[in-house]
């Protein structure tokens, strides 16, 4: 997000008094149970601030697609481009994105209002037949969506068959569960947010096998000009969170990151101290991977999305390329 947006959710947050009421608040959202399990989870929080909420649920053209990989329909960006237009429209005030599905650029006109407390960051190994990664027989099937779990996962076991898994937490759940795969990888987040945590058979550290930029928060998105909105989010906002997914997101963007590239970017905030990695995978199928770490202060966004950058820049200097 921009310095200025930052700049007056901070200021308005100085004024902000708990009680002031805008008439009625519109969350877009996608009508995914995770996606409603977020959207309701900030309304319930807007309403402790004493504000009347409701939902506006929409399906979006990522939702639609399910036979073919983000990669080679249009990327991430399906999943927020119908509730963007909500919110251009004035039919939403704002909209609740999982942060790993929001572009690394917003359109012109929207802003990225307010990043909440991550929830566990970490991919999450499911199988009804087997306890680990380690445990799997050569050749197994293991499903996944997405590229960067793809080239992780070959460099982890490149005995293992992986194939390509599509649809909402519940359909894949399902197809692990009709057979279809020995394994699938998903975020240990929407596993916990829909109380389905026993369904985890391991999760993996991150530095077994690094999360995707922004994987385990929310961000909600406004139009730049809601001022009002701004206002009325800034107590809902986790700055370390915020400074964290910062950093990552601008590993990607600086490398022209898209869901088409296999990139994981994660950090962890200790006071003023962030400590960034990220790592690239070749998209040809070499089982190789380029690895770069960064621990420098950095107090605000914009210092963190500099790690980022530099982070970046190491990545590219070790052969990592777009």
């Amino acid at each position: 997000m921009n310095g200025s947006v930052h700049a007056s959710i901070e200021n308005s947050s100085a004024h902000w008094e708990q009680g002031e009421t805008l008439s009625k608040l519109v969350i877009a959202t996608r009508e995914s149970r995770l996606a409603l399990w977020q959207a309701e989870h900030v309304k319930s929080l807007l309403t402790q601030l004493g504000h009347e909420v409701s939902l506006l649920g929409m399906t979006t053209r990522g939702d639609q697609i399910l036979d073919r990989s983000l990669s080679k329909v249009g990327g991430k960006g399906l999943f927020v481009k119908e509730l963007e237009l909500a919110l251009e429209q004035g039919q939403a005030d704002l909209a609740v994105h999982s942060l790993k599905d929001v572009p690394m650029d917003l359109p012109e006109g929207f802003a990225l209002a307010c990043v909440m407390q991550r929830e566990d960051p970490r991919d999450a190994f499911v199988s009804n037949h087997f306890d680990s990664l380690d445990h799997l027989p050569q050749g197994a099937v293991v499903g996944t969506s997405s590229l960067r779990r793809v080239v992780l996962l070959r460099a982890l076991r490149p005995d293992l068959k992986i194939e390509p898994l599509r649809g909402n937490l519940d359909t894949r759940l399902r197809k692990l569960d009709e057979g279809g795969y020995d394994a699938i990888v998903l975020a240990a987040a929407g596993l916990k947010r829909l109380g389905l945590a026993q369904r985890i058979r391991q999760t993996f550290e991150p530095e077994l096998m690094l999360p995707a930029a922004g994987q385990g928060a929310l961000g909600i998105e406004v139009r730049s000009d809601r001022t009002d909105v701004l206002e009325i989010l800034a107590p809902l906002a986790h700055q370390p969170t915020w400074r964290a997914v910062s950093a990552e997101r601008a590993v990607s963007r600086a490398m022209g990151g898209s869901c088409s590239m296999p990139l994981a970017a994660f950090a962890t905030v200790s006071g003023d101290q962030i400590q960034l990695s990220a790592a690239w995978g070749d998209p040809e199928g070499v089982h190789r991977l380029v690895r770069a770490q960064l621990t420098a202060s950095a107090q605000g966004l914009e210092q963190a999305a500099s790690m980022g950058t530099s982070v970046a820049t190491q990545l590219r200097d070790a052969g990592a390329h777009g």
